[in-house]
């Protein structure tokens, strides 16, 4: 698979992803109050409160009273701020950071964040389509970030980003080889693997949300598809003065259940 590290596309709207940070900061403070502070039986039983449990929600299961802390309908998104280990969040977190500003510097902050959370909520619902009477938990920011990912390939197919495919080569690639890539591995283990603990049906779930709603959600004027991505041309200031040329773009019945 392809790790992305940098994609080199500066903002045009905004200063500051600060929705960004806050959600990348609110999902690890998440990670290390459940996962390193509490103890494990408390961990799982938070995992099984705030997790996305399709046979609840569908009403052919019910929690134990003691173990009920919020509306069930709202684990459609308190499941997304919950990992299973450090790699869980860390995968999740990089790819929020690395494309994450950019859908927020096209969409805005306040509708960036609602965008956020209808990708979750839309992950939430393609994992309990294909299997509505599961009762593992679903957890992981991965329907959330799939989003991300769907909304980056209508809105900068061609940036380059840097990526690092097999976790050692290191490659500059137009965004929509490694991201449509990724999706198409989704969809490959869907069919591979449907049991798998992974939730392959929420990432797929989140990367079409977002592909769909960034085209509505979008700033006026921001193009789809980089149709406006235009090098500079080079400017002589003087007669025989040196030309300068600018740079491309270039970045246990209620067990622990899959993640995203």
């Amino acid at each position: 698979m392809f790790i992305p590290l940098h994609d080199a596309n500066a903002l045009k709207h905004i200063k500051l992803q600060y929705v960004t940070l806050t959600l990348i900061a609110l999902n690890v403070l998440a990670y290390l109050f459940v996962n390193v502070v509490t103890d494990p039986a408390t961990m799982q039983a938070t995992f099984v409160s705030f997790g996305y449990i399709p046979a609840v929600v569908n009403d052919f299961e019910e929690l134990p009273i003691e173990l009920v802390y919020i509306p069930e309908n709202l684990s459609l998104i308190s499941y997304s701020f919950l990992h299973g280990d450090f790699m869980h969040l860390m995968g999740n977190m990089l790819f929020l950071w690395v494309f994450g500003d950019n859908i927020e510097d096209a969409l805005g902050h306040f509708k960036f964040l609602i965008f956020y959370l209808l990708c979750a909520i839309a992950g939430a619902l393609a994992h309990g389509f294909m299997d509505q009477v599961s009762i593992a938990p679903l957890i992981g920011a991965s329907g959330a970030v799939a989003g991300i990912i769907g909304a980056y390939v209508v809105l900068h197919p061609k940036v380059r980003v840097w990526v690092l495919a097999f976790s050692r080569l290191p490659l500059r690639l137009p965004a929509y080889i490694p991201l449509l890539f990724w999706i198409a591995f989704q969809i490959f283990m869907v069919f591979a693997l449907p049991d798998d603990a992974v939730s392959w049906g929420a990432h797929i779930g989140g990367f079409l949300a977002g592909a769909i709603l960034v085209v509505f959600m979008r700033r006026r004027g921001v193009p789809l598809f980089d149709q406006n991505v235009v090098t500079p041309e080079a400017v002589i200031v003087e007669p025989e003065s040196v030309v300068l040329k600018t740079d491309d773009r270039d970045t246990n019945i209620w067990g622990r259940g899959p993640s995203t």
